[in-house]
């Protein structure tokens, strides 16, 4: 089975691109959702988030995630301690998770926004890119979150350039919203196939 990795910058549309490979029943596991998830109920690493950035981390027993934000967006150390804490957890579940689909598909899916700056690529075999200009994803973003633009701004400056993360990637697929996204995802289905059953690209 080949292990795949789709990632971008925020706003992007990656979850978007992701969930095209769903339809088209591939197995796909989403980092941001998982990483939710744990931070509500994995009991050490609330224990650690309340001891490192307080008690008000989280409210009636959910991870309060406007009051976290303020803390580690603005404050590059604090944000490194919260992903030294919330990554190695998060990676680790993803790596169970895509062992689990071993049998079950040709290929499997990993979004994720880190997947560089985390270091977790080197658990994949095929690294795909959404490429998004960056004006396209601050408007996104602010729909989708309901952020100010400089709010955005900020988590763009945390996050690898874009340019240089696509770079990286084996593939891209463009999401301006003028290029048809089917094509590309469609075109990629049939090479990951082709790769999975040993035929090479």
């Amino acid at each position: 089975m080949v292990k795949v990795g789709i990632t971008g910058g925020i706003g992007s549309g990656k979850s978007t691109v992701a969930g095209i490979f769903e339809v088209l029943g591939i197995p796909v596991s989403y980092a941001d959702r998982e990483a939710k998830r744990i931070m509500n109920e994995d009991p050490l690493l609330v224990a650690q988030i309340i001891e490192h950035f307080g008690a008000e981390a989280y409210k009636n027993g959910q991870l309060n995630r406007s009051y976290l934000a303020a803390q580690v967006f603005p404050d590059k150390q604090k944000l490194a301690l919260l992903n030294e804490l919330v990554h190695p957890v998060t990676i680790r579940e993803g790596e169970v998770w895509m062992q689990a689909q071993e049998g079950k598909a040709l290929y499997a899916i990993r979004e994720a926004a880190l997947i560089f700056e985390s270091n977790s690529g080197k658990h994949l075999d095929f690294i795909i890119g959404v490429y998004a200009p960056v004006e396209l994803r601050i408007k996104r973003t602010q729909e989708r979150d309901g952020l100010q633009k400089e709010e955005v701004l900020l988590r763009m400056r945390n996050q690898l350039d874009e340019d240089a993360k696509m770079k990286l990637c084996d593939a891209v697929i463009v999401n301006d919203g003028i290029t048809a996204l089917l094509p590309q995802v469609l075109d990629l289905h049939k090479k990951l196939t082709r790769l999975a059953a040993g035929s090479g690209s």
